[in-house]
């Protein structure tokens, strides 16, 4: 079926390689919209050029700049203020309006076109001091989920969508999830289809990573760059842990959805590697190490970083029940991407990862 669509925040990270990878799909025309507000996304534009992707320089803050002159069968929701971090030791006006308000938009905008509507939220929907106070065990690479939990919907496979929202997640998590609550109402009002996908951390090419967002692309940078890092929190020994997905398993999911949305319509699904494709820190340390031939000095800060949580793993039976949906690449595989990526432009991206 021919289907136009219309990726916001499409010159990030998520947004450009989605992009890319849909317009490789015959019968499906692109546009990518995107502010060019986060420092390197600049160096998507010619990828985007390459692939026929057309590239819309606007700011969905702006409701004038969804006015377009095609109109889109699918809306894919990148754009974000990604960091946790927005607003602890800032003003939030711009997480506000990038991540809620702006929101509100791009509804309004699918609602108007009658376009299939594809949310990307995120796994800091659930409140940080229930996720610090599941039971796990320590061994010497990593903290372990136990297999039985307090809370619904937390196991030793991760946290479902079925986990308590009740509690604080960073204003970052509380514009998601209000984004979230704002997509049900516009389902439930006008008919709105779409679905929601609370990724945990995506990772591979292409990801202008920081240590608050984008964290494996970080360490690698770091690595090959012999740049210093440090273990912040939890005993300073980098034993906290993340699952990772790899974003061309993403880009599987995602295009599945756009296909089959009638038997997602409504939905809310937790996104990520899980806990066969999760990583600590340490362990993170020594796969670097082993990828990119280098050592580098990591300092053991004691004291917990804002928002911060002892372990985070994706439980993605819910996605694989109903879509059939796994992920593909392991762990190893998306940090030696990330190195080679990083190798091949070297130039270009030393600037940015360590601005």
């Amino acid at each position: 079926m021919d289907r136009n669509i219309l990726i916001t925040g499409g010159a990030g990270f998520v947004g450009s390689n989605l992009a890319i990878s849909f317009s490789q799909k015959p019968g499906i025309k692109v546009a990518a919209l995107d502010n060019l507000k986060r420092r390197g996304s600049e160096l998507n534009l010619p990828r985007l050029k390459r692939n026929g992707v057309a590239f819309i320089h606007g700011d969905i803050r702006n409701p004038e700049d969804l006015e377009l002159d095609f109109t889109p069968d699918v809306i894919i929701e990148c754009s974000a203020e990604p960091s946790v971090l927005a607003g602890y030791n800032s003003s939030p006006s711009y997480l506000l309006n990038t991540n809620l308000c702006a929101s509100i938009n791009c509804l309004e905008a699918a609602r108007k076109w009658r376009a299939d509507f594809i949310f990307l939220s995120t796994s800091r929907v659930y409140p940080i001091e229930k996720l610090n106070f599941l039971k796990f065990t320590e061994n010497c690479t990593r903290f372990e989920l136990n297999r039985n939990q307090t809370f619904r919907g937390a196991s030793g496979n991760g946290i479902s969508h079925e986990f308590s929202l009740e509690g604080h997640r960073s204003l970052y998590g509380m514009t998601k999830l209000c984004s979230e609550h704002l997509f049900e109402e516009y389902h439930a009002m006008y008919g709105l289809r779409g679905v929601v996908n609370r990724c945990g951390v995506i990772a591979g090419p292409w990801q202008m990573g920081k240590i608050d967002q984008g964290v494996f692309v970080h360490w690698v940078g770091s690595h090959y760059f012999k740049k210093d890092l440090s273990y912040f929190g939890y005993g300073g020994t980098g034993k906290q842990v993340r699952d990772l997905l790899h974003i061309d398993d993403l880009f599987t999911l995602i295009e599945w959805q756009v296909e089959n949305l009638d038997k997602v319509n409504g939905k809310v699904f937790n996104i990520g590697g899980g806990k066969n494709v999760s990583l600590s820190l340490h362990e993170t340390t020594s796969l670097c190490n082993e990828i990119t031939g280098n050592k580098v000095n990591i300092k053991e800060q004691m004291k917990e970083r804002e928002a911060d949580v002892r372990i985070y793993m994706s439980d993605t039976c819910h996605a694989y029940n109903i879509m059939g949906w796994k992920p593909r690449k392991n762990a190893p595989e998306i940090l030696k991407d990330i190195f080679e990526w990083i190798k091949g432009n070297e130039a270009d991206v030393r600037g940015v990862l360590f601005s």
